[in-house]
């Protein structure tokens, strides 16, 4: 059973209407995404406190894999249990996944992509001020004390100036943590039961069988050799190490699938980042797309079509099977290592290097929201002033985040047909 569920938990139809909708509406990468989550279960609606919302992210910042996707699950899972955290990932999922293979024939089949560059414009300007609006509230929450403020300039440093690799600078700042707090005294005993001693057993058996099926469905009916059991391995190890999101990852795929096995050509690796731009869900669905085309350019015996499928729908399994697991896993334990003061400071650590991380991403952004053609193009006037209008709606208004998500896109829209961009 899950440990109880806020002071005001909804009920379960309530939950999965709200998980569904966040389906649709998770634009904007894991800041994004995570903002969102923190916007609606702890600022609105109440469901969890915001001591349980930190733990569960600094937990899934530790995963390999998309950590929005991750705190989705152990969210549905704390609200209602393996149902609650099924019902939760599969939703924050399912949208992108069937709009993307849409999008994904749509594009093999025509070779080119839809005209939604004023769509765009708007929704990119709008995922900037949701970045931003992530860093200022983290950043206030996390930054206390100034060994936290030198750990986020550090990891900023680190991962802008320096490339150093995500997974280090979590290591580094945990240990820094521990080492502040290692004379720390050990947590009190919790009154929480824990888990039966078969439960993490019987969930790693589960999960073991839901990654072993397909790979012998396709062994035994395309061969063990083939390029789908090959795909399906690959990118399993790639969900393994994905570390720091979606763009940590995208150079090693790209340069197997691209470089070493020539799947795809390096021009549809592009094309792919920028329809998984425009979808909600981890950015990691774009592996996905690099799935798809690989089964579409090597088809086989198989109609190009049914390969694609097939290919998509095994790298999708293995990029975020890994993901329920390792939470279900996890889950039951988040309170109790959160209620430990040395793990609390490593974790607290963690989440200020985080914030230098967030910094870094919304650099990204602004670079590609505001000067696209570089400082000799000049500011995207027409971008900065959505961004700054969604800021003020995020932080002034109650309205819902779908709707200015809308409005966002209608002006991009707006600005495109008038010239203005």
């Amino acid at each position: 059973m899950p440990p109880a569920a806020a002071a005001q938990p909804p009920d379960f139809a309530a939950a999965a209407r709200f998980w569904l909708k966040l389906g649709f509406i998770s634009f904007g990468g894991p800041a994004g995404q995570i903002a969102i989550m923190h916007r609606e279960v702890v600022e609105r609606r109440r469901w969890l406190a915001e001591r349980d919302f930190t733990g569960a992210l600094n937990f899934c910042m530790l995963l390999p894999g998309p950590e929005a996707l991750q705190l989705a699950i152990y969210l549905g899972w704390r609200l209602h249990g393996f149902r609650g955290g099924l019902v939760a990932g599969l939703a924050f999922i399912g949208p992108a996944i069937a709009l993307l293979l849409g999008l994904s024939w749509a594009y093999a089949r025509f070779g080119h992509l839809p005209a939604a560059t004023g769509l765009l414009l708007g929704l990119k300007a709008a995922v900037l001020a949701l970045v931003l609006q992530a860093l200022s509230r983290i950043g206030r929450r996390a930054l206390g004390r100034p060994l936290h403020v030198a750990l986020a300039i550090a990891a900023f440093v680190a991962l802008e100036v320096l490339g150093v690799p995500f997974p280090l600078i979590v290591l580094a700042a945990a240990a820094i943590g521990l080492a502040a707090a290692w004379r720390a005294p050990r947590p009190a005993a919790t009154t929480r039961p824990a888990p039966g001693a078969g439960a993490p057993l019987r969930v790693a058996l589960a999960g073991l069988a839901l990654w072993v099926v397909p790979l012998l469905a396709v062994a035994l009916t395309l061969g063990p050799q083939s390029l789908w059991s090959r795909l399906y391995v690959f990118f399993t190890q790639a969900a393994l190490v994905t570390f720091g999101g979606a763009y940590a990852v995208l150079g090693y795929v790209t340069q197997h699938l691209v470089q070493d096995l020539g799947w795809l050509t390096a021009e549809q690796s592009v094309a792919g980042l920028a329809l998984a731009e425009t979808t909600p869900g981890p950015l990691v669905i774009v592996l996905q797309f690099m799935g798809f085309m690989a089964g579409w350019n090597q088809p086989g015996a198989l109609d190009p079509a049914v390969s694609a499928v097939v290919a998509a729908a095994l790298a999708s399994w293995a990029t975020f099977l890994p993901s329920f697991v390792f939470i279900f896993l996890g889950a039951p334990y988040v309170e109790r290592i959160a209620r430990a003061p040395r793990i609390s400071a490593a974790l607290a650590a963690i989440t200020a290097a985080v914030v230098g991380i967030i910094a870094t991403l919304a650099l990204l952004l602004a670079r590609v929201v505001l000067v696209p053609d570089g400082w000799s193009g000049g500011v995207g006037w027409a971008a900065l002033a959505i961004a700054v209008t969604v800021w003020w709606l995020l932080e002034r208004t109650r309205l819902e985040l779908h709707w200015i998500l809308v409005a966002a896109a209608l002006a991009g829209l707006a600005v495109q047909g008038l010239g203005w961009a």
